[in-house]
């Protein structure tokens, strides 16, 4: 059995380079491949969903970085 993981960007799935040229392989035992890379820019939306679903930002909901409060710094 082959695992592969994958992540919903919008109505496009992000696998690792490593999977794809996994799941390539196993494509070309069964019949020829054309595989077409498109690289370019990606909307703001998928950006913005990539950031979301990725990750990166889930420190900021540890109360540990709530740190800060509306009477911290000077007005402006």
């Amino acid at each position: 059995m082959t695992i592969v993981h994958a992540e919903m960007i919008g109505d496009k799935m992000l696998v690792s380079r490593e999977e794809l040229e996994h799941l390539v392989d196993l494509a070309k035992r069964s019949e020829p491949v054309d595989l077409q890379i498109v690289s370019g820019e990606i909307s703001t939306a998928e950006l913005m969903q990539l950031m979301e679903k990725g990750g990166s930002f889930d420190f900021w909901a540890d109360q540990a970085e709530d740190i800060y409060s509306v009477t911290d710094g000077e007005p402006i």
